[in-house]
């Protein structure tokens, strides 16, 4: 990966602007669109504090005030929504418990927090498991997903509470939703898609549970992910998307088998879809960024080991020194 260090000036890192995009983002409270994203409030914040912490600006938001705002959205029942007053959901729940990990705050969540503190978090995530199919619900109304399954071990995992769940059961689910190219899907017997395939991966790798993917057919599906231009989309016949740079590379990661795309295409893709001047990276070169892909370009760039990004941990997430910090592990 040489290469990378030797890329020409219009396609190096924008790192100092893309740290002042992501501090720009709660400044716009009088522009409509910010409202328009209230439902994504927890998630962005949980975005824009990973891509800052593989960006090396760890304190470019302020600490305190992110963990005040993580706090407001818990709700009665331990789980939490995508802003103050919002409905908890599952999904929300893993953003919070991720940042409050990345920002070293889960004693606040014991002392500050609705109940028991992580224990009522935990509850609120068992709770939404189907103990006959092992799947997992996104909140009381009950539609399934393996998103919502994966979720529920990364985030109870960091909380040191899978004891909670049925994990057999579970993978059983994932099990049941590999298709015949390898891949998963949303469900047993739906099309096999690229973000589906990393919350089964991962979720496999936290239950201990790899030797159930078939490596080989699998990285054969994921690598022919990569279009011409070297980005990688979601699944046949799609266009590429910044963002597959991590869901396709990150589950490659997880099976070792990183080398079977072309690298070097792929850095160069990613960073052409920054904004060099105003910050960001966009979906595809030319389009209107969002910190959505910011983060998941950054992550692309950390798993293919840019020298200006820190590394990811490929199942989680969040940085690698976060969960070496969480899990005990020496750097």
């Amino acid at each position: 990966m040489s290469g990378i260090r030797n890329l020409p000036d219009e396609l190096q890192l924008a790192t100092t602007a893309h740290v002042k995009y992501i501090q720009s983002l709660d400044t716009r409270k009088d522009e409509y669109e910010y409202w328009l994203t209230e439902h994504l409030r927890l998630n962005g914040l949980y975005w824009g504090l990973v891509a800052l912490h593989l960006l090396r600006h760890p304190d470019a938001l302020p600490r305190d005030k992110t963990i005040d705002f993580v706090l407001s959205c818990q709700q009665e029942s331990g789980g939490f929504g995508a802003a103050p007053g919002h409905d908890a959901h599952m999904l929300y729940t893993v953003s919070a418990v991720q940042i409050l990990v990345l920002v070293d705050a889960l004693d606040e969540l014991d002392k500050r927090g609705k109940g028991s503190g992580r224990a009522q978090v935990g509850k609120f995530m068992a709770d939404l498991q189907n103990r006959e199919t092992g799947t997992f619900c996104g909140d009381e109304w009950g539609e399934e997903d393996t998103r919502f399954l994966y979720g529920a071990l990364n985030a109870l995992s960091l909380l040191g509470l899978t004891h909670l769940v049925d994990v057999e059961k579970a993978v059983e689910h994932i099990a049941s939703c590999r298709n015949f190219d390898g891949g998963y899907g949303v469900s047993p017997g739906a099309e096999s898609h690229s973000g589906q395939i990393f919350t089964c991966l991962a979720a496999l790798s936290i239950a201990g549970r790899k030797d159930l993917i078939d490596v080989d057919r699998l990285a054969a599906w994921l690598s022919e992910r990569q279009v011409p231009g070297g980005g990688l989309n979601g699944r046949p016949e799609k266009k590429e998307d910044v963002c597959y740079s991590w869901w396709v590379l990150s589950s490659l990661e997880m099976i070792g088998r990183t080398h079977w795309i072309d690298r070097e295409k792929l850095v160069h893709f990613i960073l052409t879809c920054q904004d060099t001047e105003n910050g960001g990276l966009a979906d595809r070169p030319g389009n209107m960024v969002d910190v959505w892909h910011t983060l998941f370009g950054l992550t692309g760039l950390s798993l293919l080991k840019h020298p200006d990004v820190d590394a990811i941990d490929p199942v989680y997430c969040l940085p690698k020194s976060t969960t070496d910090r969480v899990f005990g592990k020496s750097a």
